[in-house]
């Protein structure tokens, strides 16, 4: 999708909050646990009742610190938690405990591929700690419900820089973050159920121009593509409105992805409405040498790390690597694969179409799939070493799905075995040949493809189990007889 009108380009920073993976609460110890019963999460801490004190979880630290490695940002040995001051229904203590002046993580980057396939960096200006509210519910009767049961749930906020400037760069910076956070472990990604969540400024200007335009925020998308979309919109709505002389005002819009349309929700803040202060109850974070190297030493291995590591070590095209190293589970699934494997093409392209395309039908996780990564290599080794032949596999393939038997088994249950005996399969060739004299007559007239008829006889006779590459040569050197 083209933004329509070429004399603007859009200046967009996004703000990404994700939920860390952590047991307990950011300064409590109630669980994180998603889908609990309403308002069962929850201590005196969390609800902010008078006379109670926060603690801070050293796993909130540890993670954050371990998003900012990633990142190439600059960890602060010191920093600082503050109180930001609002009133919402579902936020009891009427403040959220955050940072603001003195953040943990600062002036970091990722590169990202845009679409005409350059490197592009992604600046960012901060990561921070905080801890989220609670959530208002709409549609469950006449009133507005509250469950309290996030308040305290720890969460990292990763803001960039304003340097994307298209919806699909959001896109492809917002696949990358999502990654990383897999990949570390501190940060399932699952926007559904809101552990990661996204909200993006967005302004427009004359192409050349240096100055910034008036900047709204968009909240409410639950998907990268409602991202996406979002941007199109609000990106075309002030570009129109630079085209009719008209103001843009700052505000805070909602987007609503079954109209395709951002609705006004309220006028945009500025960092002074909410009124930060040091918050009084937390002392310092002070983050040491030894702590963050002790940190860095956990650090796994990283998406484009990995990214790289397969195309040097597997011999992969660049278009497999970034396919199988898109989820951390994935990837792993090939390497388990590998283990029992050398054939590491043919296990990529098992695992890009049948893998993959079985995961998107039943729109499940890798975890959940039900053929183990050693099974899977079994049978990539029952085709390299002749036992079975390709369609066959696909047969032993989809009764494995249903089964959870090991390839092995099902050959010798089913009586799949490949036909590799020369003798076996002359017979066949003799019979099909016999009966399609004339097809013999196109062959030698010079329609070579009439070949691949012959093949697709004997294989219909012997069920798919003759070698396919033994009937092709056998069946050129019988079909050269009749020139003598």
């Amino acid at each position: 999708m083209q933004i329509k009108n070429n004399k603007y380009e859009a200046v967009i920073g996004l703000e990404v909050h994700a939920q860390l993976l952590t047991e307990t609460k950011a300064f409590c110890g109630c669980s994180t646990k998603f889908g609990n019963a309403p308002n069962s999460n929850v201590c005196p801490v969390c609800l902010g009742h008078p006379g109670v004190l926060p603690v801070l979880n050293k796993k909130v630290v540890e993670f954050t610190v371990l998003m900012g490695l990633a990142t190439n940002c600059t960890i602060n040995k010191h920093s600082i938690f503050a109180r930001k001051n609002y009133f919402y229904p579902d936020l009891p203590k009427g403040y959220q405990i955050s940072q603001y002046e003195e953040p943990i993580c600062e002036n970091g980057f990722i590169n990202i591929k845009t679409t005409d396939g350059m490197n592009k960096k992604i600046r960012i200006k901060r990561i921070h700690m905080e801890e989220d509210a609670g959530k208002s519910i709409h549609d469950q009767s006449e009133y507005t419900l509250v469950d309290v049961n996030r308040c305290g749930v720890p969460l990292i906020e990763i803001v960039t820089e304003p340097d994307i400037n298209s919806p699909e760069e959001a896109y492809q910076y917002l696949t990358k973050i999502k990654q990383i956070v897999q990949y570390l472990g501190i940060c399932d990604g699952n926007m559904e159920e809101g552990s990661l969540r996204c909200d993006a400024n967005v302004s427009v200007r004359l192409k050349g121009e240096k100055k910034l335009g008036v900047k709204t925020e968009i909240k409410n998308m639950n998907s990268f593509r409602n991202v996406e979309r979002a941007l199109y919109y609000e990106i075309e709505r002030q570009t129109d409105l630079m085209e009719y002389g008209e103001e843009i005002i700052q505000q805070t819009l909602l987007w609503n992805a079954d109209l395709n349309e951002a609705f006004p929700m309220r006028s945009k803040e500025e960092a002074h409405d909410y009124r930060y202060f040091p918050d009084p109850d937390l002392l310092p974070v002070i983050v040491d040498e030894e702590w963050k190297n002790e940190i860095a030493a956990r650090m796994p291995e990283l998406p484009e790390a990995r990214f790289n590591r397969f195309i040097e070590q597997y011999k992969l095209p660049e278009y497999d690597s970034e396919i199988l190293t898109q989820s951390k589970e994935l990837a792993d699934y090939y390497e388990k694969v590998v283990k029992l494997t050398t054939d590491f093409k043919a296990a990529s392209n098992w695992i890009m179409t049948d893998v993959l395309g079985f995961l998107n039908e039943k729109k499940i996780e890798v975890k959940q799939f039900p053929v183990t990564a050693e099974n899977l290599g079994k049978l990539i080794n029952l085709i390299s070493n002749g036992t079975i032949s390709s369609k066959i596999a696909k047969e032993v393939f989809q009764i494995m799905l249903e089964t959870n038997d090991e390839p092995e088994k099902i050959v010798k249950e089913q009586n799949l075995v490949q036909i590799s005996d020369e003798g076996e399969i002359i017979k066949i060739i003799y019979n099909v040949l016999e009966k399609n004299k004339n097809q013999i007559e196109e062959f030698l007239s010079g329609k070579d493809k009439v070949l691949g008829f012959f093949v697709g006889q004997v294989m219909k006779e012997t069920k798919g189990k003759a070698n396919p590459q033994l009937v092709n040569q056998l069946l050129k050197s019988e079909l050269e007889k009749y020139r003598k």
